[in-house]
């Protein structure tokens, strides 16, 4: 039987304070992390102060819970959850 893929998003306002927080998070749990990808608005003239980042976890659903309650806890983090199982 096939894991689900379960996708985070995570919206963080002030990136540049909340950040450091967040990356604690994602090391914490890094064996759970498959793919990540970072997102925020940046040109010559602008970089922007929220961020988002998507994740794609893997292995327990405990520890997927666990991330994803944690990351919610954080001021100024919002996170929203996708899962798409195999029928």
């Amino acid at each position: 039987m096939q894991q689900d893929h379960v996708i985070l998003g995570i919206h963080i306002h002030n990136r540049m304070k909340k950040a450091p927080a967040v990356q604690a998070l994602l090391g914490e749990y890094g064996c759970n992390i498959r793919t990540r990808l970072g997102l925020h608005e940046t040109g010559d003239t602008l970089c922007s102060s929220a961020g988002v980042i998507l994740l794609e976890l893997v292995g327990a659903a405990d520890k997927i819970a666990e991330l994803e309650s944690k990351l919610a806890g954080l001021a100024g983090v919002e996170v929203k959850k996708m899962v798409f199982d195999h029928e």
